[in-house]
Parts: structure tokens; sequence; C-alpha cells
């Protein structure tokens, strides 16, 4: 279990009533850290993706000015996605969305990006819940579950080629096919 100081200055502030869902406050500090309050620890930007993903509202706050920087980190985790695999995002929507910062459309565009990817995802939780209802499975889950399969079977056939042919498995699992954490 890892526990860490609070920083001296820190205040979680008033507790949410019952009509408002509790909105989880990260913390950025001058040293560009950012501080959960609620797990009382520093957490990274894939973190910041992990609570986006698991649909966590938080609102990230510099720690002197109390500004809401939310967007900008949201922009980080971004970034830091786009670069680090496939990019989900052309050089041509990246380069029309810059142009339309500070013309009489931007709000215009804002909205329109907005609603279009709201539409997107209801199209799939639509699309998805269509496919269980006729199949009787989850698209997402029998895609992970064959994804799963395929790569036990992969880890199986080079186990033997590395057996058969007496090559030592240099892996840090041992071959076991585990993460390393």
């Amino acid at each position: 279990m890892d526990i860490r100081p609070l920083p001296p200055d820190e205040d979680p502030g008033p507790a949410p009533t019952k009509a408002e869902p509790a909105v989880r406050i990260i913390k950025k500090y001058p040293n560009r850290r950012l501080y959960d309050t609620e797990e009382s620890q520093y957490i990274t930007l894939a973190e910041i993706r992990k609570l986006v993903v698991d649909g966590v509202e938080f609102k990230v706050l510099d720690q002197q000015s109390q500004a809401d920087l939310t967007n900008s980190i949201l922009l980080q985790v971004i970034a830091e996605h786009e670069a680090s695999g496939d990019p989900m995002l052309s050089r041509e929507l990246l380069t029309n969305l810059i142009r339309s910062y500070g013309g009489q459309m931007q709000g215009i565009a804002g909205k329109y990006l907005e609603q279009s990817m709201g539409l997107f995802v209801q199209q799939q939780r639509e699309l998805r819940e269509r496919v269980k209802q006729t199949t009787g499975h989850d698209p997402v889950e029998l895609a992970l579950g064959l994804a799963e399969k395929n790569y036990r079977r992969l880890r199986s056939l080079q186990d033997e080629v590395f057996r058969r042919f007496g090559l030592k498995d240099d892996r840090k699992d041992g071959g076991r096919g585990e993460d390393e954490r």
C-alpha cells in the first residue's frame, strides 16, 4: 500500500451533497506534478486518461491560483496518446482545427465537433446494443476474448519453438506471458 502524505496546503473542500455528483479534484503543483486529492497521491497523465475512460468527473486546479487547468491537461493527455502510437487525429484535421481558432466560426466549430463526437459515441453504443440483442453477446467482449485467445496460442507456439530448438527464453517473465509491473 502506497501511503503518501498530503501536501501541507491540501484542502479537499466541502463534501458534495446527494444532489450533486462528487467532482474529483486534481491539483497541479508548480513542479508540474499532479496530485489526486481523493487518493492522496501524485498521479500521471496515463492515470488521468484512465479517469476519463472510467467516466470519473474531475477538475484540475492550479494549486496556487486555483485556475481551472482541466482542458489544458486533457489536451496533454491527447498529445501524449497521439505521440505514442497510431494517431487518431490527422494532420489535416489538426491544421483545420488550428485555423478555426480566433475566427468568427470558432464557437460554431467547437459546438459542431462536440455534437459530432457525442453522436458518434451514441451510435457506437446503439450498435453495440443491437449486436448484443441479436447475437446475445457483447461484440467488444467477444473481440477482447478472441484477442486474448489468439495471444495465448501465439505465446504457446513461441514457447514450443523455443523448446524444440533449444533456444534460451530471454523474456523477462520467463515465457509465462505475465505483465511486468
